[in-house]
């Protein structure tokens, strides 16, 4: 870092954009589709039905509940919203006898849970898959590693794409000018700066936002000592942060519980027209019932809603504390990260700028390699590290969609029944990721960037094609005819990034490097050769 400060800056920024920025680029693709994971999970599970209002799946999960667990000791049903056409429902069977000192174990038995269609109430079984849950999860902990150090490999990257915006910044002087600056006629190294500088630029405030609520939602993990400092153990904070009742023993009176409807329109009432999401009944059937329901985190900025507390009877007995100001700011943080409050618009607005954040990502790492080529002593026979950052360029910018296109591929060819069919369905997406990577080490460049875009083009335009051949009743038209205009949306957005990749493979199939020119001798030198 010599020089100006300027100049310093711009090490900075290329090296901290280099270094993670493979990474990043995943990242922020699977970050990209999370924006849709409702809607993706409701492709790859096409035995679901249609979204239903929450009244109606809210009484179909009570009925449900009450044939199959009348005396369980909980129950809970997460509600869909107009995204969703399923609700979920778990139930906690009464501890027999000697288990209550036992520790409870982590996670929910399948065997006390479903998944019931939203309009009907009837038990659906969809295919094993983990649906939109796999990108969101991945994009912030990584996959085949612990959870908590994949946390800490995205903040580590989150915090270089930080440096990297402000290092960016900083060095560009003309950073509103390159605003309305694209010249892709112009030579390899400059059209490639403009595109980076578009990208950039366009959507500068989304990226700053994003990279930096990305970090705040989990510096309760970077940064614990001020939970440390003022609890004494983590248990003790998060109870302090999610207060939770006393549980109350049975009474033993039977009691029938209040319509869950009836209850929820209350609640919204309250809310001023929000929505119900999570409702989570104790002592079911008994005169001791109580019913919390949760407000739903897109409802407002902050993803923390709130919870209301009613009797057996539907009487509204308590609300939540208010949040204090600091629990407000990163609730408002995390909502502004995920973007579960905006309206259609709004999250397609979220979509098209994380779209930018990719071509950024993208088009620093290209640039990286263009500018370097032509300062080699032989352009045509690079050292090592620049083959090396030159293929897993190539690898990760087609490898990483062709990789989730293939996951959803997997979704539709796998078999049904298949034991750990979501697994493999997860597998699929990186071995299709490492095998681009291969690919692009045994190939020259060239080609390797215009096969492995046109493979990564047809894989993800293919998907509507192969959804219809293989899933009859989820196809465009049959969408389209029942009135499915998110599907059909889903169905046409893949065939336009697919077309998007198509075109990134043509224009590299017609990129011609340039040549340097011969320096003209001196005039001197000119002479005395005459």
């Amino acid at each position: 870092m010599n020089g100006s400060f300027r100049q310093s800056m711009a090490w900075l920024h290329t090296w901290s954009g280099l270094l993670v920025g493979w990474v990043l680029l995943a990242m922020f693709l699977t970050g990209t589709a999370t924006y849709f994971r409702p809607e993706i999970t409701r492709w790859m599970e096409p035995e679901t039905g249609m979204p239903a209002d929450y009244r109606t799946a809210a009484a179909g999960a009570a009925a449900y509940l009450s044939r199959v667990a009348p005396d369980a000791k909980s129950w809970s049903i997460t509600l869909p919203d107009e995204r969703q056409a399923t609700a979920r429902v778990f139930w906690q069977p009464q501890p027999q006898p000697g288990e209550e000192d036992r520790p409870r174990r982590r996670g929910r038995n399948r065997d006390t849970q479903a998944t019931l269609d939203a309009a009907s109430g009837e038990v659906v079984k969809p295919r094993d898959t983990r649906g939109g849950e796999f990108f969101y999860r991945f994009h912030f902990q990584m996959h085949y590693m612990p959870v908590l150090f994949g946390r800490w490999v995205a903040g580590f990257c989150a915090m270089f794409m930080l440096v990297a915006i402000v290092s960016g910044v900083i060095t560009h002087k003309r950073i509103f000018k390159d605003f309305f600056t694209f010249r892709p006629t112009k030579a390899a190294q400059r059209s490639w700066l403009d595109a980076h500088n578009l990208t950039a630029v366009l959507a500068l405030p989304f990226h700053a936002m994003i990279t930096y609520t990305g970090l705040v939602t989990l510096m309760a993990m970077y940064m614990p000592w001020g939970v440390l400092a003022n609890y004494k153990t983590e248990d003790a904070y998060f109870k302090a942060l999610f207060p939770r009742a006393e549980e109350v023993e049975r009474s033993g009176v039977p009691t029938p519980l209040a319509p869950l409807p009836k209850v929820l329109d209350e609640a919204s009432r309250v809310w001023g027209g929000g929505r119900p999401w999570i409702v989570s009944v104790r002592n079911p059937g008994d005169s001791t019932a109580t019913i919390e329901v949760t407000r739903h985190s897109g409802d407002k900025l902050s993803y923390r809603g709130g919870s209301l507390t009613f009797d057996a009877l539907g009487k509204l007995l308590s609300a939540s504390p208010q949040p204090g100001p600091a629990n407000v700011a990163n609730g408002a943080m995390y909502g502004l990260h995920m973007g579960r409050f905006s309206e259609p618009v709004l999250r397609w607005i979220y979509f098209l700028c994380s779209l930018a954040g990719c071509a950024m990502v993208a088009t620093g790492l290209v640039l990286w390699t263009v500018k370097r080529r032509q300062q080699l002593p032989d352009p045509g026979r690079p050292h090592f590290g620049f083959r090396l950052v030159e293929r897993l360029n190539i690898g990760t910018i087609a490898g990483v969609p062709a990789g989730m296109a293939a996951m959803l591929w997997a979704n539709r060819l796998l078999p049904v029944g298949m034991a750990e069919r979501s697994a493999w369905e997860v597998h699929s997406m990186f071995i299709l990721w490492g095998g681009m990577i291969l690919y692009a080490c045994l190939r020259p460049a060239k080609k390797a960037w215009v096969e492995t875009l046109g493979a990564a083009a047809v894989l993800v335009a293919a998907l509507p094609v192969v959804s219809a051949i293989t899933t009859p009743s989820r196809n465009l038209a049959a969408n389209a005819l029942h009135g499915d205009w998110a599907m059909v949306a889903f169905d046409l957005t893949l065939v336009a990034l697919g077309g998007v990749l198509a075109f990134c493979g043509w224009k590299a199939a017609r990129y011609k490097p340039a040549v340097k020119p011969k320096r003209k001798a001196a005039p001197a030198l000119a002479k005395e050769a005459a």
